[in-house]
């Protein structure tokens, strides 16, 4: 009977120890979950964080352009320009100019030159035949005038542009 009542407690100890075994086990799996949880509502306090100091600056950048707006308007008098303010052209902004003084320095002269399709440095010029090249230049010479017809600056940023090479000289 001794053996029998032994044994008995020793099976009861392993099944105390196992459900010890099996609370420890559940009680960290619960933990671990419970910080992953507080890891994640730190992450997301950050972010909230961020997203609030984000919103203030732009609030206080919006407050200051109103401020500035205002400014400019009450004290300098300055305004957005109006649609008779643009000019067409180069000439029509250089006739709003003043005439140079007796003592101001020669101005600064600019060359311009436009270059056409350069069929020696092509990318491409090995792999075009020779049709291909002469209908790539004659569309070339055939935009050229189009666009010396463009007489209004709507007309003028509608075409595809030029590529020109500008060289500046300063006259001493």
């Amino acid at each position: 009977m001794m053996a029998q009542t032994s044994r008995i407690r020793q099976i009861g100890w392993l099944l105390v120890l196992g459900a010890c075994v099996a609370a420890f086990l559940a009680l960290t799996f619960k933990v671990n979950a419970v910080k992953s949880d507080v890891r994640l509502v730190e992450r997301q306090i950050i972010a909230a964080e961020r997203s609030k100091l984000m919103l203030e600056t732009e609030f206080q950048t919006r407050a200051s352009q109103h401020q500035l707006a205002a400014w400019n308007q009450v004290e300098f008098g300055y305004a957005a320009p109006r649609a008779d303010q643009y000019v067409e052209h180069e000439r029509q902004l250089a006739a709003l100019g003043t005439p140079r003084g007796m003592d101001a320095p020669q101005p600064i002269r600019f060359a311009k030159a436009d270059t056409g399709p350069v069929e020696d440095d092509n990318l491409f010029g090995d792999w075009l035949t020779e049709d291909d090249r002469e209908g790539t230049v004659a569309m070339a010479r055939a935009e050229q005038p189009t666009r010396r017809l463009a007489t209004s600056l709507a007309q003028r940023l509608a075409q595809p542009t030029v590529i020109s090479v500008a060289a500046a000289e300063v006259a001493r």
